[in-house]
């Protein structure tokens, strides 16, 4: 059994608060030299050059990419040989987020209570945080910070088994459509299938982690991804919804065994800055 220091996690989960802030993910800014070369109209092409320098700007400086720091989501991966000792596993979680969004200036934008008491938390805690036990004797945390307006075009459904593959295209292209400008395209459009009501959005959400142009090692859903990523860029959003012919990067799924009743799709869409870095303890 191999013991870890809470405060290990702590620093980590600080550190991994300001760099998804600060630097893209690598398969990001590859993403925006193709979409550039893809895009047909002037205005996407000079949105695209935006990008990468605002991108080039926060990396420098270390200052925040976008103004909406996002919400912290924590993805915990926990080798079940490990035992967290020095105290509370989800304090220090949390601890390391207010510390990375205070210590980083980093927007604070989480309220206490969503509905009658929405006062800023002043640290932008507590942290959604999703934990998975897998084999072995490391952690690997991952941080997301999810901007607020890209959560907010986020849909999910509970389609009849009947609706089959068409179904769901048709959901997920409704979804991405009725979004238009409004998450900050290109996006990258994370969809879950199957599972339970939870389970399905917990999917679309894990599935924006894989990186830019990594297929489903499912060749039926990695088809899929493909079919779907035309089909939305054929919708003419185009970068920032000025009109184009790239409105998402990529399109990623994941799957799970659902009831015999139940079809359950989820979309998660992500702005262009898809912030999220990880490391291992």
């Amino acid at each position: 059994m191999r013991e870890i220091h809470v405060d290990k996690v702590r620093e980590t989960v600080k550190r991994l608060c300001m760099e998804a802030n600060y630097y893209l993910p690598q398969d990001v800014l590859n993403a925006f030299k193709e979409g550039k070369e893809k895009e047909v109209s002037p205005v996407g092409k000079n949105v695209f050059d935006i990008l990468q320098e605002n991108a080039k700007i926060a990396a420098t400086e270390e200052i925040p990419y976008c103004q909406d720091t996002g919400f912290a989501v924590v993805f915990m991966e926990i080798g079940q040989d490990v035992r967290f000792v020095g105290g509370n596993l989800e304090d220090a979680i949390n601890q390391g987020v207010a510390e990375g969004y205070t210590e980083g200036y980093l927007r604070k934008s989480i309220v206490s209570d969503p509905l009658f008491d929405r006062k800023n938390t002043g640290n932008n805690t507590p942290a959604v945080i999703h934990y998975s036990i897998v084999p072995g004797d490391k952690v690997k945390i991952t941080v997301a910070a999810k901007g607020g307006g890209s959560e907010n075009m986020s849909r999910l459904a509970m389609l009849k088994p009947a609706d089959g593959i068409e179904g769901v295209k048709k959901f997920v292209l409704k979804a991405v459509n009725e979004a238009g400008p409004n998450p900050c395209p290109p996006i990258t459009v994370g969809v879950g299938i199957g599972g339970t009501f939870e389970k399905v959005a917990y999917l679309a959400k894990k599935a924006i982690l894989r990186p830019i142009g990594h297929r489903n090692p499912d060749p039926r859903y990695a088809k899929l991804e493909e079919e779907l990523l035309e089909e939305i860029n054929k919708l003419g959003i185009g970068p920032s919804g000025f009109g184009g012919k790239v409105t998402a990067l990529d399109v990623k799924i994941e799957w799970y065994p659902c009831h015999i009743a139940s079809l359950p799709v989820a979309v998660n869409i992500q702005c262009h800055a898809s912030r999220h870095k990880e490391a291992e303890i």
